[in-house]
């Protein structure tokens, strides 16, 4: 087990320090970049807990990996009315979850 504080502590604090102290002693001209920066560790710390591995798992049951998946609902493969329709719109759904709960977490409310 490891100690205190975690990665998503140290991420925090980053981005906390970035923000609060950094950011108002830097010249204007790169505020954009220091918030930009700060959005990214946001990201890397909530991209911390999010586990793929189920997600994976659950595709690899469907496709060998998300091109042949993407081929296969191409092909029409899924299509309403297919036997595994509601399996794969499941796992796009999640999928599109996942991502967002990392990338866009505002997008889930």
């Amino acid at each position: 087990m490891l100690e205190a504080p975690d990665a998503a502590d140290l991420l925090a604090t980053a981005r906390d320090s970035l923000l609060q102290k950094l950011l108002p002693a830097l010249p204007a001209h790169l505020h954009y970049e220091a918030r930009m920066a700060a959005n990214a560790i946001a990201i890397a710390s909530r991209a911390i807990p999010a586990d793929p591995a189920p997600l994976a798992a659950r595709l690899a049951e469907l496709a060998e990996d998300a091109a042949g998946f993407a081929a296969r609902i191409r092909a029409g493969e899924f299509a309403p009315g297919a036997p595994r329709h509601a399996e794969a719109a499941a796992l796009l759904r999640d999928m599109a979850r996942l991502r967002c709960s990392v990338s866009a977490p505002r997008a889930l409310r």
